[in-house]
């Protein structure tokens, strides 16, 4: 037998957002693998802890380990943004290689718990794929989570399309080099500098904004752009300073007839 790693989407860490394939996945698990970024995110391994605590019916056992982080020792300055990127992920991919091969049995079963939903803007499957390719051999697993792109859209009871409505999801990063052309765009990995760019541009659409969805910190804002992109701004540069990360996600949909307000 070879070792198997799932990689488990636990939706924004409530703990009772979790699909039931999820829960199953979590009790056959015999090693969990949390990558911590440091003290400013240490709730969010703690959030996982309290998801383990909840659903795992025996006990269990968990190895953090110090994640890399993105740009370290200039490589993302030197080399632009995907050069960056793409080293980021190599060291990842060298430190999950070793943790695999040392932590999960060669007939075993290691875990990664994902925020949010593997597929989506998520860099552990290519980490893992990465990882595989440096002699380490284990198999894949993959259990869908609930995205922050439902868990926003049921938080502001909407739909995310209009009729006929195609929606693009975007970066903060590309929506503050460009306004999405489509009528309705979803926002994620956005550190404030999309809604910024989009405000500076006079763009005069609706936004549906929230942060810690499904969390007892969860908070909403709604509203024209002119009318609550400086509020957001400001309570998310609040919380930021408060816990020391913050999550959120957002969608625009601009004004006039191809992207009037959702019916």
């Amino acid at each position: 037998m070879t070792r198997r790693v799932l990689v488990i989407g636990i939706g924004m860490g409530d703990p009772a957002s979790l699909t039931l394939k999820a829960v199953e996945a979590i009790n056959r698990a015999e090693v969990f693998l949390f990558l911590d970024k440091g003290e400013a995110a240490a709730e969010l391994i703690h959030l996982r802890e309290a998801i383990l605590r909840t659903h795992r019916r025996a006990p269990w056992r968990s190895l953090s380990l110090p994640s890399p982080k993105r740009g370290q020792e200039g490589r993302e300055t030197s080399g632009g943004y995907r050069a960056g990127v793409e080293a980021w992920h190599a060291a990842r991919a060298e430190l999950l290689a070793r943790a695999i091969a040392e932590e999960v049995p060669e007939d075993g079963t290691g875990a990664l718990l994902v925020w949010g939903d593997p597929m989506l803007y998520d860099s552990t499957l290519r980490v893992l794929a990465a990882a595989a390719s440096a002699g380490v051999d284990f198999e894949v697993e993959v259990i869908p989570g609930i995205t922050a792109i439902q868990a926003l859209c049921a938080a502001h009871r909407i739909p995310l399309n209009g009729i006929g409505e195609n929606v693009e999801v975007t970066t903060g990063r590309r929506v503050a080099g460009a306004t999405p052309a489509a009528p309705a765009f979803v926002v994620l990995l956005d550190d404030g500098a999309g809604l910024r760019a989009l405000m500076q541009r006079g763009w005069d659409g609706q936004v549906w904004w929230g942060a810690y969805l499904g969390t007892p910190d969860e908070v909403l804002r709604v509203g024209r752009l002119a009318e609550v992109g400086e509020e957001i701004l400001r309570v998310r540069a609040e919380m930021r300073a408060r816990k020391g990360w913050v999550m959120d996600v957002w969608l625009g949909r601009g004004a006039g007839p191809a992207g009037g307000q959702m019916p």
